[in-house]
């Protein structure tokens, strides 16, 4: 165990609960340290942000503790509000359904509905897929470019139809803003294909992506065109229950690495 790094975190802990900012010798009577550990341990979290000095020798936290703590609040909140949503969808398309984050260069499945189907997609809650080839990691890629940045010029193939390199990538992704979902067509297993659209929250911001996945023999093209508005107004009404007002944010346009969605979406060919 880091005893120097629990320490700092007992007394980054006491700041974030106290009322008031606390003083070296304060500290160290309540956390039984000594002043001279305190003040170390005071000195590391100032210069990382966390901490601020008060007049007086006394100290407190910054915002950005509050800053740390809000993107994991946030993905509770989207786990616990998209659970009807996430029902819905499960009842009319008798689909796999996913809630899932973009972390890097992967996506994370945050909550799942299994399908009752005997033959059905696998996946597990906390699992992870490379972004650019599921439906899920597309909607999410298509707005939030920085994101880009993890992936190589020419991607790792895992099927004969994953997509190849970051320039055709690029292009698809622009359809999918253009048409408001995406499509993955066997691209990470062969066989599983699926549908997603984007989540926002109340400023707009890419919260999360809503889909299906299941075998190709039942997601076929003609049941990914019919059950492509479904997944669209799921996702839409997720966003809606989150806060999001398209309108409210239109005025004040996202940084491009945050974009809104489309107000309206044309029509494609999924096969």
């Amino acid at each position: 165990m880091d005893s120097t790094l629990l320490k700092g975190l007992m007394v980054l802990e006491h700041l974030a609960g106290s009322e008031t900012p606390r003083g070296v010798s304060e500290l160290a009577r309540a956390l039984g340290l000594t002043k001279s550990n305190v003040h170390r341990t005071l000195q590391t979290l100032v210069a990382a942000g966390y901490v601020r000095a008060h007049p007086g020798g006394t100290y407190a936290c910054t915002l950005k503790l509050f800053e740390l703590a809000s993107p994991v609040v946030a993905r509770i909140d989207v786990r616990q509000v998209a659970e009807p949503y996430m029902r819905t969808l499960a009842e009319h398309t008798q689909e796999t359904i996913h809630l899932a984050l973009l972390d890097r260069a992967d996506v994370i499945y945050l909550h799942k509905i299994e399908s009752p189907q005997p033959v059905r997609a696998y996946s597990s809650i906390g699992g992870r897929a490379p972004a650019y080839c599921v439906a899920s990691g597309k909607a999410l890629l298509a707005y939030q470019d920085e994101a880009l940045a993890h992936l190589p010029e020419a991607l790792p193939i895992h099927t004969p139809r994953t997509i190849p390199s970051l320039d055709l990538l690029r292009r698809e992704l622009e359809q999918v803003r253009i048409q408001g979902f995406a499509i993955n067509r066997g691209e990470w297993r062969e066989g599983v294909c699926g549908l997603a659209a984007i989540v926002h929250d109340a400023m707009g911001r890419p919260a999360a992506a809503l889909g299906i996945s299941g075998p190709a023999d039942r997601l076929n093209p003609t049941a990914l065109r019919r059950f492509s508005d479904v997944v669209v107004d799921a996702a839409r009404g997720l966003s809606r229950a989150l806060g999001y007002n398209p309108i409210a944010v239109s005025s004040h346009p996202a940084p491009r690495h945050a974009r809104g969605p489309v107000p309206a979406r044309a029509p494609v060919t999924v096969d």
